[in-house]
């Protein structure tokens, strides 16, 4: 009997010990998450809309974890105040013109708070320092604009299939260039013309630039084409001497 009861005594105290031990560990890690045993600074910022972020969802500056949010704080009906724990060693890159915006882990994760990177000439951030803040974006907005954008893809592709149907059906300028071969051979036959016409007027030009009657007048056009280009030559010389002028002085 006494056995039995050394034994169960030595099975409770190791039951015991055993849910000591995982209390324990559990506050470190908690305690770990929540930066309760690391040095922090308070860091403060408001919002329209928190978008459902929470108390103690983590902050992020430059990809990595750096502190958690430690209270939010309705101010009145269109200001919602949020305090932020952040790391004392992260504290001098943090300058005073970051931003700080909600985002999420992924697509559909928990909700956090980013500090985006400031510029090298703004002063480091100190305690109780104010954030200014960009608004997050609602997904019930993304997904309303995501629906009008479908809606319209769906009507652009129905009017797409009725003039694919119209085209192959032979109706309609195109529908007739493509099915009917007598309207395309024409269309082919205008455009031999159209070269040929263009071929000719270009020989007709060139044949009354030699004529004696109009040689005359397409040389007094040259003429002055070429003293239009000499003065303006000219005045380019002129221009440029006097900004020599001007350095030189």
């Amino acid at each position: 009997m006494e056995i039995h009861t050394q034994k169960f005594k030595i099975r409770l105290g190791l039951f015991i010990a055993g849910g000591i031990s995982l209390f324990i560990l559990a506050i470190f890690i908690i305690g770990k998450q929540k930066n309760l045993f690391n040095p922090v600074f308070k860091l403060t910022s408001t919002f329209y809309n928190v978008s459902g972020l929470q108390v103690g969802n983590n902050v992020r500056f430059s990809g990595i974890n750096v502190g958690t949010v430690d209270n939010i704080t309705i101010i009145n009906d269109s200001t919602v105040k949020v305090d932020l724990l952040v790391k004392k060693d992260v504290q001098q890159f943090i300058k005073s013109d970051c931003e700080v915006a909600i985002g999420s882990e992924g697509l559909i994760g928990d909700r956090l708070l980013i500090i985006t990177q400031g510029s090298a000439t703004a002063s480091v951030v100190k305690e109780g320092t104010k954030l200014s803040s960009a608004e997050p974006v609602e997904t019930d907005a993304i997904m309303a604009s995501l629906q009008v954008t479908a809606g319209n893809a769906e009507i652009i592709s129905e009017q797409l299939a009725e003039i694919m149907i119209q085209v192959n059906s032979g109706n309609g300028t195109l529908g007739r260039l493509i099915q009917d071969s007598t309207f395309a051979e024409n269309m082919n036959q205008t455009l031999v013309n159209l070269k040929k016409s263009t071929k000719g007027l270009d020989e007709n030009m060139k044949a009354a630039q030699h004529n004696f009657l109009l040689k005359g007048y397409f040389n007094k056009k040259a003429k002055a084409a070429e003293k239009l280009k000499k003065e303006a030559e000219e005045k380019k010389e002129e221009e440029k001497k006097k900004e020599e002028e001007k350095k030189s002085q």
